[in-house]
């Protein structure tokens, strides 16, 4: 029979900070001093990698690299990368106290994954020092997972590379990649559950994804709710991912699922 042993979630968008604004914010603001102002789509396709990465990442984007050429004469460099970076982490490390909130369900479905013995692990596009004010914040409101490894853990490779998953077994002691669950709210998280072999599980309410503040979303109808979702479901499984749900309190029912599943083919 399968066991789960452990969950790995991602943060922001996943577990804390509904809708992931903390720093989506910060890069539409750090883009703008260079003249340049992103779309929301432009900001958060790259949602879930390594910052800098994701910084790059949106300078490489065909609109961004003509403006950027436009207003500068020349292409992008890291040097480019690396000052628009730091007025990301800037702007973000003073938003970040005000974006520590567990999401819906978050902590009793926690409660109930240890009561079960699982394990509670995770991974972050945020660098330590970011997470040195996040970490604290959750704890403050009741969310405190086993295990934390940002991209500085594993010599900057952070998302879609599956080390920060592997750091997370190791410390925990796991076997099988087969019992180990990634749950996210990025087409990154769920890449990074694909290359490291996990179960890749994506979360729609609330998502990077979906892009939508809490008030938002509320403000749909039951039929728009239901578009907007269905569009990210897509994504994910066109990404890889094994199961989606739609907030966390679903999280056990689908754990109950793979499990019953793993009984039944055993049993053939």
């Amino acid at each position: 029979m399968k066991k789960i042993e452990a969950v790995i979630f991602d943060w922001a968008g996943t577990t804390v900070d509904y809708g992931c604004f903390a720093p989506v914010s910060a890069f539409i603001e750090a883009f703008k001093m260079y003249g340049i102002e992103p779309t929301m789509k432009e900001v958060r396709e790259p949602m879930g990698m390594a910052k800098r990465d994701h910084v790059r990442t949106m300078l490489q984007m065909e609109r961004i690299s003509a403006e950027w050429k436009k207003l500068y004469n020349r292409d992008f460099n890291e040097d480019d990368v690396e000052k628009i970076y730091m007025e990301s982490e800037r702007k973000i490390f003073a938003l970040l106290p005000n974006y520590c909130e567990p999401k819906p369900y978050v902590l009793n479905e926690i409660k109930k994954l240890r009561d079960r013995g699982i394990k509670i692990g995770s991974t972050t596009g945020y660098t330590d020092e970011m997470m040195s004010i996040v970490v604290p914040g959750a704890a403050k409101a009741g969310y405190s997972p086993d295990l934390w490894f940002s991209p500085d853990s594993t010599d900057k490779l952070g998302r879609p590379y599956p080390f920060m998953i592997y750091e997370n077994m190791k410390k925990f002691k796991i076997k099988s990649v087969d019992s180990v669950i990634k749950v996210g709210d990025t087409i990154a998280d769920i890449i990074e559950g694909v290359n490291a072999g996990v179960i890749a599980v994506g979360i729609l309410e609330g998502s990077s994804l979906m892009g939508f503040s809490e008030e938002e979303y509320n403000a749909l109808s039951v039929e728009e709710q239901e578009a907007e979702k269905e569009k990210a479901r897509m994504q994910y499984i066109a990404n890889g991912a094994n199961y989606v749900i739609n907030n966390m309190s679903e999280l056990c029912s689908v754990i109950d699922e793979i499990e019953a599943c793993s009984v039944s083919q055993s049993g053939r």
